[in-house]
């Protein structure tokens, strides 16, 4: 490898979704060549990576000046979470004024070591960094935190807004570049995707930042080859560059063991609504594969009838759960449970009866997926949260509801077999007999439920060996680490 003294520079999203695969990321590289690295972002998303407690000292968090209050944001408002839809893409657009401090940046780590940084990665999101990267003759690669799949379908969607002309939601469409049989109606984009026609914000946003990101020396993305093949065919061929995949950006336990490797720490921000070693103790209590695992996501939370009926088929499903549950939409995330929101005496019976454990705030779920009596995962589809199922070979029912995560659900539906799509959105009406339906079906012992655990195994064992080195044979996650690598210290020399 080359000298530790090369320097690689990142810039993640204003997400959290973005934040921690970058940092993993950062990390993966790091202990691989030797080299520096130094991920900036605004000054409270620095401060949240720091308290992660990263002990490599060749990994810098740098901030670069931000104020939400110069871009008609709330006062310290420097990601996503907990920021109503109307206002996320008023942060979107702010993201671009990091700019002009970037590039500030680039040029005072330049005099101070005296070349260049080898490279810049950049968040697909934050395009613009190309634009940096070639104006100061640096080679820059953009990271998609997504899968293949969900990338492609992101990329085809904006740059080509395919659902613009049909008149009704239920009209089908083909994704742009992918296969005739990769069919979507306009009801499973997100309201905003679905009404963008090229000149509102939305559009404005995305379809700038994935051009410059589309003229970038390559994509680094967070996968598997071995398990998205037709994703990373449609993503080669809509990009155009090459694509590594680098994935899985997981706790390195994780990908050791599928059966309970213990606690996984204190996460960063994370105040637990119930400790790991609880969690873990209710789970002992039940068989293996049994128990249902509902989350939403850091960032999601559904509406209050949804909520109720889902409580309800859950209920009469008589399977035993771990919901991860927060207030519903419409109100403060932050603020206490409402009794009102579910079924009188819900989370008293479900205690009472050992049927249900109801986690408020944050869960942990790296333990419980890891979990051997966990069978299932009623998921918003998230791509991290998709990866972190999977590994352990733990099926998905699907509940997307924002960003990629519907084309997540699609593919874990119709290419992978390890997933059924209960709904989607905060629009969609829903009623407890489909919760009690599809419950059965996904944790049945036999038939459909069965076969979907027998494939999500199969993956997540592809996804173990992609992460491992045995005999000097490197898996393809390691072996494209090596070659991106290779790739930019070429282009440097040249």
């Amino acid at each position: 490898m080359a000298s530790p003294q090369e320097h690689i520079i990142m810039l993640p999203f204003f997400a959290h979704g973005h934040l921690f695969p970058f940092l993993a990321l950062a990390k993966q590289i790091q202990e691989r060549t030797g080299f520096t690295i130094t991920l900036v972002s605004t000054p409270l998303n620095i401060l949240y990576l720091k308290s992660t407690n990263t002990q490599n000292p060749q990994i810098h968090l740098v901030p670069l000046p931000f104020n939400s209050s110069h871009h008609n944001l709330p006062p310290n408002t420097e990601t996503t979470e907990s920021l109503p839809l109307s206002q996320v893409i008023t942060l979107f657009h702010a993201s671009s004024s990091l700019e002009s401090p970037f590039r500030r940046f680039i040029s005072d780590v330049t005099i101070r070591d005296g070349k260049s940084p080898i490279c810049i990665i950049s968040d697909v999101f934050m395009g613009w960094a190309n634009e940096v990267a070639k104006s100061l003759d640096i080679v820059n690669v953009s990271f998609s935190t997504c899968g293949a799949y969900g990338s492609a379908a992101y990329v085809s969607v904006w740059q080509k807004l395919p659902h613009r002309f049909l008149e009704n939601d239920n009209d089908e469409f083909c994704l742009p570049w992918f296969p005739e049989r990769c069919r979507v109606t306009r009801s499973h984009l997100h309201q905003f995707v679905r009404v963008a026609d090229g000149n509102d914000e939305w559009s404005k946003f995305f379809q700038q930042q994935t051009t410059f990101s589309l003229g970038s020396f390559g994509w680094l993305c967070n996968t598997v080859q071995e398990i998205e093949p037709l994703g990373l065919e449609v993503l080669k061929n809509c990009t155009k560059l090459p694509i590594w995949c680098i994935g899985p950006l997981l706790p390195q336990r994780m990908l050791e063991s599928s059966s309970n490797p213990g606690t996984f720490g204190k996460r960063a921000g994370k105040e637990p609504g119930l400790s790991p070693e609880e969690c873990l103790k209710w789970l002992d209590l039940f068989p293996k594969s049994s128990v249902l695992y509902i989350s939403f996501g850091s960032q999601n939370t559904i509406r209050p009838t949804q909520m109720m009926e889902l409580a309800k088929g859950l209920e009469e499903s008589g399977q035993p759960f771990i919901w991860a549950i927060r207030p519903p939409i419409g109100f403060n995330l932050k603020e206490n449970f409402r009794d009102e929101w579910l079924p009188p005496g819900f989370e008293e019976q479900m205690i009472h009866s050992k049927l249900g454990l109801l986690v408020h705030k944050w869960a942990p779920q790296l333990e419980i997926l890891s979990h051997k009596s966990t069978g299932a995962f009623l998921s918003h589809c998230g791509w991290n949260s998709t990866l972190e199922s999977l590994s352990q070979g733990v099926p998905i029912i699907g509940w997307p509801l924002a960003a990629e995560q519907v084309y997540n659900s699609k593919m874990m539906e119709e290419e992978m077999g390890v997933g059924i799509e209960l709904t989607r959105g905060l629009e969609s009406s829903i009623v407890k007999e489909d919760v009690k339906r599809v419950i059965e079906i996904v944790m049945g012992k036999n038939g459909k439920g069965e076969e979907m655990r027998k494939k999500a195994c199969e993956i997540g064992e592809l996804i173990r060996v992609a992460a491992r080195e045995e005999n000097d044979v490197k898996g393809s996650s390691l072996q494209a680490m090596d070659d991106f690598v290779a790739s930019i210290l070429s282009f440097s020399r040249r």
